[in-house]
């Protein structure tokens, strides 16, 4: 097997109509496997073999796509990271995945430094600056390449992850693994060739890649690329192209959520998805009340090569991220490794055949990620009496105070509901005293300044009094990953030594 075929097939099916929308640029699904396939013809021409590693950094384009789908056709294994990564993060990389190419652009080659010295440096270099362009390195390669045969255990894609936890590492994931998650994504959101989806999140990312790209070509719908989020761009996109398919962050749906005419700006989307980090329920809810449209969530990571569970149509449940997709097996263990029951919380933990074999080169993180053949998410999750899913929080934020564990989530949820609240995290920052004390960031709402003895008093009628923060404090915005995830680590290095206001 191989998942490029899906670009085929696609092709055969529906040749004339619309793959991408990149800027003004319509490419057909005919020109699109048309290109990939010179790529893969030209790669092979090159040297590039079955299982060797072709890596990708630059934003969101067509090129990306058609670059990324040749080195699949080709039999090799697309490495993708962020094209934002600086300094030494992109030699670690390179020593890492040793791809024999690199696909960038000129204004990266700089970043990573000479790359015709080392052992880990590729053998040809994809860029305008590059060994070729490109668009020359169409021109070289047939358009009749036969798409190389794989195993479906084999490798297909590397995706680096590190994001919420510090050191990259490279998931490995199977042509397996990826027909599995997109399968599912495409049959419990009816995505179909009528369509259109809007994409500025990052295709090195696991959402983007995945999720939104490959499940979109799967069913042979269009994408809509952007390289970034913009919102001015995204509501543009959305009512010129009419897209259906939104899929976003839980930063963006609050900022729509600040628009007046909001209904008039999304009428053509008629689903609504939210990813990377868990959705406050107050924000789902204004949304339904707003626009009459459900915000769908499945939980799932760059090692499950997205999803896991789905929140679906016919009983969407809010605060749930929903059952198990098909072929998926959940538990949820307590510290020891031991099952519990339904209402209890413990750490999630995975077994099917979207799960990732292990990361590159990495033994040791490898062997603690599993139990057994159960991949340990490092998340805290509990099930209900119906089998629905709630994540409780990250098991690396939860804060352990006077010898209590508090769980961020349970103050956040409770935040988000109050008016002058727009985003918030709750860290736990180093204490003489409590080991850690409980610190609540806010950005507020515009013209709505939080007053942290009311804040307090809110918080102290709800919850146990050690969970309640120590301190509230105000800040213009949240750090965040190219995917829009909340990285509390970043939020503690940023902040942790200011105190704005405190109670």
């Amino acid at each position: 097997m191989n998942i490029a075929q899906n670009l085929k097939n696609a092709a055969f099916y529906f040749p004339d109509r619309c793959a991408v929308l990149d800027g003004n640029r319509k490419i057909t699904y005919r020109q699109f496997n048309v290109e990939s396939s010179k790529i893969a013809a030209a790669l092979t021409d090159a040297g590039v073999k079955p299982g060797d590693h072709a890596a990708l950094c630059a934003p969101n384009s067509y090129e990306w796509l058609s670059f990324y789908f040749g080195i699949l056709k080709a039999g090799a294994v697309a490495v993708t990271f962020s094209h934002m990564l600086t300094g030494a993060e992109l030699p670690q990389i390179l020593s890492d995945c040793r791809p024999k190419v690199l696909f960038t652009f000129d204004g990266k080659l700089d970043a990573f430094g000479d790359l015709k010295k080392g052992e880990s440096c590729p053998e040809l270099v994809i860029s305008d600056g590059g060994d070729f362009s490109l668009a020359e390195l169409i021109q070289k390669g047939a358009a009749g390449f036969n798409t190389v045969g794989r195993d479906r255990n084999d490798t297909a894609a590397i995706l680096y992850t590190g994001g919420t936890t510090g050191t990259p590492k490279g998931a490995m994931l199977s042509h397996g693994n990826i027909q599995t998650s997109l399968f599912n994504v495409a049959h419990y959101e009816r995505s179909s060739e009528r369509d259109r989806a809007l994409c500025f999140l990052p295709l090195n990312h696991v959402f983007g890649q995945i999720h939104i790209a490959h499940s979109m070509i799967f069913c042979g719908g269009s994408l809509v690329l952007q390289s970034s989020f913009d919102l001015d761009q995204a509501l543009d996109a959305i009512e010129r192209y009419e897209v259906t398919n939104f899929y976003a962050v839980p930063t963006i749906y609050i900022r729509l959520l600040e628009l007046d005419d909001l209904n008039d700006k999304i009428k053509s989307v008629h689903y609504c998805f939210s990813a990377a980090a868990s959705m406050a329920s107050e924000v789902v809810r204004l949304w339904k009340s707003r626009t009459g449209l459900d915000i769908y969530e499945s939980y799932g990571m760059t090692e499950s090569a997205s999803m896991v569970t789905y929140n679906h149509y016919y009983r969407h449940v809010v605060g749930s991220v929903g059952t198990p997709a098909s072929l998926i097996e959940v538990q949820i263990r307590d510290f020891d490794g031991n099952i519990v029951e339904p209402g209890k919380r413990g750490e999630i933990c995975i077994r099917g055949a979207n799960v990732t074999r292990g990361y590159l080169n990495n033994p040791v993180d490898t062997q603690s990620a599993f139990w057994g053949n159960w991949f340990r998410s490092g998340d805290i999750g509990l099930f209900d009496d119906d089998g629905y899913l709630y994540i409780v929080d990250r098991l690396k934020d939860m804060i352990i105070t006077g010898g209590e564990n508090v769980y961020p989530r349970d103050v956040e949820e409770l935040l988000y509901t109050r008016p002058e609240v727009m985003e918030c995290a709750v860290v736990g920052l180093p204490d003489r005293d409590w080991g850690e004390r409980v610190t609540s960031f806010i950005v507020p709402h515009k013209n709505r300044q939080p007053d942290p003895a009311e804040l307090q008093t809110f918080l102290k009628e709800k919850l146990a009094g050690f969970k309640v923060p120590k301190e509230f404090i105000a800040v213009d915005e949240l750090p965040k990953n190219s995917a829009g995830k909340l990285l509390k680590r970043e939020v503690k290095k940023k902040y942790g030594s200011r105190e704005i206001f405190s109670v």
